[in-house]
This record gives structure tokens, sequence and C-alpha cells, in this order.
């Protein structure tokens, strides 16, 4: 398997480390969905692997000295012990949206790479490799200004909260409905939705990488109730956040408060 050359760069910016090790892992998922002939579970599982195997070995070869946290690797107590004391720790999710990459042509799946550092997320990127784009905290998307007429809230296809319905009743918004929680924070960055809110379950892999890119561009980034997203725990399950624009965070936190996510 081919993929793109590392930039010099890569060596000693991280930003640019993030933004090629989630394009070639898109590049890799592209092959094995283009030219392996498996579907469903098989392609799914294929394409998590093939992924996660890539970019395990680029990090240790790239940045041998630092820690990696993976969806798809079983962590050790040993290698949470490593983990948890590491001051750098690489946030993978190899495949997000697995149901979406086997639905053959859906582009609503990403690649996730994130980097926390001594206590916060300092570079990430996010890849759509059907749409041959690579979001991230380099060069930060630009935010358009919304051009929807009311708020649109982007859910999960399969399981939306049942409290977002009645969120958006109050803000008088739309749902709209995507794989991948990257994808659906990334919405937002690019004008297609002006929220996503979840709760209900996500691992740190699901949103670290996402938000650190919704970050840099000058979303809005929460738990459901406002306090912060905070990564590289000794329990790694993150249930819930809020990515939106600025303008929207004061009431869908306040909806959040006042009527809970049950």
């Amino acid at each position: 398997m081919t993929f793109s050359p590392a930039p010099d760069a890569a060596a000693t910016d991280d930003h640019v480390l993030a933004t090629w090790l989630a394009t070639v892992a898109g590049e890799c998922l592209l092959e094995v969905r283009a030219t392996s002939g498996l579907e469903g579970k098989e392609l799914k599982d294929a394409g998590d692997m093939a992924a996660h195997d890539l970019l395990m070995s680029l990090v240790a070869e790239h940045r041998p000295d630092d820690a990696v946290l993976s969806e798809e690797a079983l962590e050790s107590a040993a290698d949470k012990s490593a983990r948890l004391s590491a001051s750098r720790v690489w946030i993978i999710d190899p495949l997000d949206g697995t149901r979406e990459f086997s639905e053959v042509p859906r582009e609503d799946w990403a690649v996730h790479v994130a980097l926390w550092q001594d206590g916060e997320l300092v570079a990430g990127a996010v890849a759509q490799p059907a749409l041959g784009e690579t979001f991230n905290t380099g060069t930060p998307p630009v935010v358009p200004a919304s051009t929807a007429s009311r708020p649109r809230i982007a859910v999960s296809r399969s399981r939306p909260p049942a409290f977002v319905a009645a969120l958006a009743e109050e803000l008088d918004a739309e749902l709209v409905p995507m794989g991948s929680a990257g994808v659906k924070v990334l919405s937002v960055a690019r004008d297609i939705t002006d929220a996503y809110v979840h709760a209900g379950g996500q691992y740190e892999w699901d949103s670290a990488a996402p938000v650190a890119v919704a970050r840099a561009a000058g979303l809005f980034t929460s738990r459901v109730d406002g306090t912060p997203l905070v990564y590289n725990q000794e329990d790694v399950y993150l249930p819930d956040l809020i990515v939106c624009r600025p303008e929207l965070a004061e009431r869908i936190v306040a909806f959040v408060k006042a009527h809970g996510t049950d």
C-alpha cells in the first residue's frame, strides 16, 4: 500500500504531522473500500484494523516517545499507566463512522488524530477522505456566517438523543441527521449545521480531534452542562458534548441545565 510521504515539516510540527497522519489513514481506508471486495461487517473490520495498524506504526516512527490512545487498541494496565504518566498522548480514532464507511458511496465518515499535551489538546486533524478534505488545527477552518434562516442541529442517523428534539423546539431549530461524530462537529465549521449536541455515549477518541479543530476555528465546545471537556483520563468514557457557534452556546447550556438529557 502506498501513501503520500510525510512533509518535511512533520518532523517538528505536530499540526503538520496530525494532518498527514489523518490524511494517509484516509487514503488507506479509501483503498480498502475500493479494492477489498468486502461488505458489511467484514468491510468495517478491515477498515478499522488497516487504518489503526498504519497509524500506530507511523506514530511510533515519527514520535517514538509519545503515548497513544486508540479506539482499536486493547489497553493493558501497563499501557494505561504509561499513558497517564506521559506528557504527550496521541488520541486516535482510525475510522469514525464505520457504518457509513461500509455504505458505499456515503461520505460521512472520518479519521481522527489529536495530540494531548500536559492537560490540553494542542493539535488535531479530522480527515473526511471521501471528500478529499482534512480539517486541521494548523490551518483551521474559517467559519462563515450562518446561511440558514433558523438554527440547524446535527444529530445521529441511528440514535439521536431524545432531549435534542425538545432543544430543537426551544431554539426553533431543524435536526440534520448524519454519521460520524467528527463529521457532525465539522459540519458546524462548514456551515452545514450550527450546533452538534450529544449525550448518551462517546469516548475520548470520538471527540478529541474534532474538538481540537473546532476550538481552533473559534467554535464553542463543552460538556452538555457547560463544564470543560477533559482528555487523557483514566476512564476514557466522555459521554456528552456541545459544539456550536458561540452565539448559541448560552441558550443550549441553559436548556440542558434546566431540562437535563433524560
